[in-house]
């Protein structure tokens, strides 16, 4: 059980929790939300003791491992698989000692305790996670320094899961996922047989994956039963109840108040006056809730077009000589709401890049309207921001000659007000820069928006902001996103990008997230009258594994066996048993005894491998 009792804890002078307390059971799936800058991130910091409260307390239970994800997977030329092994630190060490260690008694409490852990089965185990965040055999064999800080990150990420710590820590895990990988993890998680608390602004994660909603607002934390929909309606439940009641008491303070103005001067009802007034001192005020400044988005308004406003016939893309995509025919109007899907390498980017003008095609027949204008939002963009200027020093740069209470009005309609135009990028949060990015790629009034994880650092109220600002928005628009809600709220269209072409998908999203998460799942077995059907025939990873754990386990095999022949040799010398080295006899028997107890769970476990390595070679 995590208990936060009573924390204070401020920020250069500025409170994110005062006298804050919540209670988090064992085993619970927990979302952490709140808006931007309400301190989620900086409560993970002190569970995890980096920061030290000022006052109050918060306890886990004695020796309870806490895990998350501080930083990428070091760019070293350790494999992946290598790397997420690691991150097991018992079973690494554990697995170094059974290679060293001499010692008869601790060799069996070695194997004993790697026996425990099913520690033989860890590589196979590991492998899974990695293949669920989007990295092949191929790519678990080679070396991290291979891959981009966001693939790391994805690597960091299957390392915590891998070591699957008592207390999991996850930020904005689904930032550095394609929709591939942030369903899987949505699955993952729900199995996973400890106690979760993620930050997430991911509202279909959060309804399919945690069991509880810890809030932050108002330097209170508060704990709601239920997935984010149903502690939305409990929370507008409250609100509401919290408004009328500060409504009722408005109007109780008011007659009590009209009481005292009125017969206050009079003597004979001096008393009664008094003791109204002294209800009015004791009455605590309900404040009635109040809304924070509601997030919007206005995209400007572009002229209609002739459709289609792009179309392709026979296209081919790619970089250099190579085709990434061919046999492109597509069709885009102006009135278009598109998802593209695809798991990441597949071909989304470049689709993306070619539909922008920012990559030729490399064969084929593409038109496009000659006014066409495309704005273009990618969440590298976010990064390349001017961090010593200012959001109103960008938007000057773009347009010179536009007075600055225009600019204003501008950034004020994508909720960066007076402060946020005037601050420097670099100070800004995650979700104002991504909220300027946007801006610059809206100002032109786009007959085309593509945007490619356009909610990464936005919170839950912006991203409902995006929602209705597309839904209204009079151009096309190209989506890539992790987001299902948001996928689910504005594309009208699925295009599935995969095997080298790009093609309409038939179904919808649910049916699309049904066949990521099924197809690793083995196929129903037919019912065959009298006849049990043929067990499928194991991958050839599945095999590999097999193979590699049987030959593992006949090496302790081989070693505990070589170590009971030195004892034999030893307890077969007669001197030992003369009556000066009784003690010493009994040591060395004791230890042969220890050694034959490790060796048959030794054979035991090698035999259970060549069991099910047989099983798997003869389907």
């Amino acid at each position: 059980m995590l208990r936060i009792q009573d924390i204070t804890y401020s920020v250069e002078g500025r409170p994110l929790f005062d006298e804050a307390s919540a209670t988090i059971p064992t085993g619970h799936k927990v979302g952490l939300v709140g808006r931007n800058g309400t301190g989620k991130t900086t409560l993970f910091r002190l569970i995890r003791g980096e920061l030290a409260l000022e006052n109050g307390s918060i306890t886990l239970p004695s020796k309870a491992q806490i895990g998350g994800i501080a930083q990428e997977a070091p760019a070293s030329d350790v494999s992946l698989i290598d790397t997420v092994l690691a991150a097991d630190t018992e079973r690494a060490a554990l697995m170094a000692e059974a290679e060293t260690t001499t010692d008869p008694s601790r060799i069996a409490e070695v194997q004993t305790r790697l026996a425990d852990i099913d520690a033989w089965s860890a590589e196979a185990r590991a492998a899974s996670i990695l293949k669920g965040l989007g990295f092949d055999e191929e790519a678990q064999a080679r070396p991290c320094a291979d891959f981009s800080g966001g693939w790391r990150m994805r690597v960091a990420l299957a390392a915590v899961l891998f070591s699957e710590p008592d207390l999991l820590l996850l930020d904005e895990p689904t930032n550095y996922l394609d929709l591939e990988g942030a369903l899987w993890l949505e699955a993952y998680l729900v199995k996973y047989p400890h106690t979760v608390i993620i930050i997430s602004h991911d509202r279909e994660l959060l309804n399919r994956s945690v069991g509880g909603i810890l809030h932050l607002e108002d330097r209170k934390v508060t704990y709601y039963g239920g997935n984010y929909d149903q502690f939305a309606r409990q929370r507008a439940a409250n609100r509401a109840n919290q408004a009328a009641q500060a409504k009722k008491q408005d109007a109780r303070r008011a007659h009590l108040q009209s009481f005292v103005d009125r017969f206050k001067a009079k003597a004979s009802k001096a008393k009664q006056a008094q003791s109204r007034v002294k209800m009015l001192e004791k009455m605590e005020t309900i404040r009635a809730p109040e809304d924070a400044a509601r997030t919007v988005f206005t995209f400007p308004t572009p002229e209609e077009l002739s459709p289609p406003i792009i179309a392709t016939e026979g296209v081919k893309v790619g970089y250099g000589d190579k085709v990434i995509l061919s046999k492109l025919d597509l069709r885009i109007d102006q009135d278009d709401r598109i998802a593209l899907l695809g798991k990441n390498g597949e071909g989304k980017s470049t689709l993306s890049k070619m539909l922008s003008a920012r990559l030729a095609p490399m064969g084929g027949k593409m038109s496009q309207s000659g006014k066409l204008r495309i704005g273009f939002f990618a969440q590298h963009q976010v990064d390349e921001l001017y961090i010593d200027e200012t959001p109103l020093q960008h938007l000057i740069r773009e347009r010179p000659t536009e007075g600055q209470p225009r600019l204003r009005a501008r950034l004020a309609g994508f909720g960066l007000g007076a402060d946020q135009a005037d601050t420097e990028v670099g100070r800004l949060s995650g979700g104002q820069k991504a909220r300027l990015s946007l801006l610059l790629a809206t100002l032109d009034a786009p007959h085309l928006l593509i945007l490619d994880e356009p909610t990464n650092h936005l919170d839950i109220e912006s991203r409902e902001a995006l929602v209705e600002a597309l839904t209204a928005y009079t151009g096309a628009v190209i989506l890539v996103s992790h987001d299902m809600h948001l996928l689910s709220l504005v594309a009208d269209r699925l295009w599935l990008v995969s095997k080298g072409t790009v093609k309409p998908y038939e179904g919808d999203l649910a049916s699309y997230r049904s066949l990521l998460l099924e197809k690793d799942k083995p196929a129903p077995k037919a019912k065959v009258a009298k006849e049990k059907p043929k067990p499928a025939r194991p991958s050839r990873d599945a095999i590999l594994t097999l193979r590699k754990e049987a030959r593992k386990s006949e090496d302790r095999v081989n070693k505990l066996t070589q170590m009971k022949d030195k004892l034999d040799s030893k307890l077969a010398d007669p001197e030992l048993y003369e009556p000066e080295k009784k003690d010493e006899a009994r040591v060395w028997q004791g230890k042969h005894a220890e050694v034959i107890e490790a060796l048959e769970r030794a054979e035991m476990l090698w035999m259970r491998a060549l069991e099910k390595l047989e099983k798997a070679e003869a389907l």
